[in-house]
């Protein structure tokens, strides 16, 4: 069985900056798209661009930029929307237009008050329209994962025929379950004429805390382009995290799914978009939080300093972490301390090490984390520090 590529779409320049309070200017956007593409990002969504002149700027600029990744704009299926967007995008070497529409019947009822049949019909000028400027059209079918399958079907054979390369269905509400996420795009491949013509793509949300797991779910079941922002990043509680995504392939290569992106990147990028945009990562935030590789348990500080695998399924330096960190607390064994120790010139026997041990719980449970001047302070004043610098 051949290792189908994944295309990883990075939008955290567009969907990632409607954070409240996280407005990038052009000059950040540029050393943020420049990364991406760097990072391998097969595509890159720089912006929404008939939304202010600034973001059409931004749009512009970043197109004369990037080398390898194709540059996408965003759009409503409205012709100004669509024709604006074509004018930011001309200087990309890979330009692509992304329109759409809402499927749901809660947008179709309430948003635009309309009909089913208005509703193709509007997404297939829409997509003709955008045709006329670029060869590469991906249509939207918003809020896709509350939109009945059947129906959906029926919009994406429209949007086919009418010249879409890529087939957006996002779980725009966070609503879908794995299961139902998965048996959507598999109901997709299966029943939507010309399907082969197009790629199917997952833009999955996080309200419930299962983007990353229906995206996964969305890959197995036939989608081939992966929505997702740095961090995770984006509106209410955001989007698909980009680097949980591709690690997740990474380690699971039975899977046959795998991408682009150099891993090895994936920590530097997060804090270049933590600090520009002023967001702080959680620190138990998988893959890049400050203590995705931290152990603090004495049990499994004694796993990791004899073997790594024995509590973590990746490299650190993988992800471009340098080392796993042994952080002393109360919770922590004397292995962990005697490697801590090691590290800053003290090598203890047992017997010493059982004394400085019984020392450092009384540092312990007074502080909450234990640093190397704390260490040298638990040996200097323990009852074998003469021996121990003396041997």
């Amino acid at each position: 069985m051949s290792i189908s590529n994944i295309h990883i779409f990075d939008t955290t320049l567009r969907d990632g900056e409607q954070v409240p309070g996280c407005k990038l200017n052009t000059e950040q956007k540029l050393v943020i798209a420049e990364q991406l593409d760097f990072l391998g990002v097969d595509i890159i969504e720089a912006g929404f661009p008939i939304s202010s002149p600034g973001d059409f700027i931004s749009v512009e600029e970043i197109s004369k930029i990037v080398k390898n990744a194709t540059v996408c704009g965003l759009t409503r299926s409205v012709e100004k929307d669509i024709k604006v967007a074509a004018e930011a995008l001309r200087y990309a070497k890979k330009p692509r237009i992304h329109t759409g529409i809402g499927t749901s019947d809660s947008h179709i009822v309430h948003k635009f008050k309309s009909n089913k049949e208005d509703i193709i019909k509007r997404a297939v000028a829409a997509v003709s329209y955008a045709k006329s400027f670029v060869e590469d059209v991906e249509f939207y079918a918003e809020d896709a994962g509350r939109t009945d399958n059947e129906y959906l079907a029926r919009v994406c054979e429209a949007v086919i025929k009418a010249g879409a390369t890529v087939l957006n269905i996002p779980d725009t509400t966070g609503y879908c379950l794995p299961s139902e996420y998965g048996a959507k795009m598999k109901y997709l491949k299966e029943n939507v004429e010309g399907i082969e013509n197009a790629i199917l793509s997952c833009h999955c949300h996080n309200d419930l805390g299962l983007a990353t797991a229906n995206s996964i779910e969305g890959v197995i079941n036939g989608a081939r382009q992966i929505e997702c922002t740095i961090n995770g990043i984006g509106e209410r509680a955001g989007n698909t995290a980009l680097e949980e995504v591709v690690m997740i392939l990474k380690q699971h290569p039975y899977l046959k799914l795998d991408t682009n992106i150099d891993t090895s990147m994936l920590y530097g990028i997060s804090q270049l978009v933590s600090d520009s945009m002023g967001i702080y990562t959680q620190p138990n935030k998988a893959i890049v939080g400050a203590n995705a590789f931290a152990h603090s348990s004495g049990i499994h500080q004694d796993g990791v300093i004899k073997n790594r695998e024995t509590y973590e399924i990746i490299d650190p330096k993988d992800v471009g972490v340098t080392e796993s960190a042994i952080v002393l607390t109360a919770r922590s064994g004397r292995a962990a301390l005697a490697y801590r120790a090691k590290n800053i010139g003290y090598e203890l026997t047992k017997l010493q090490l059982d004394e400085v041990y019984a020392n450092f719980l009384n540092f312990a449970d007074k502080k909450k984390e234990i640093d190397d001047s704390d260490i040298h302070k638990i040996i200097e004043t323990s009852k074998v520090y003469n021996e121990i610098i003396n041997s």
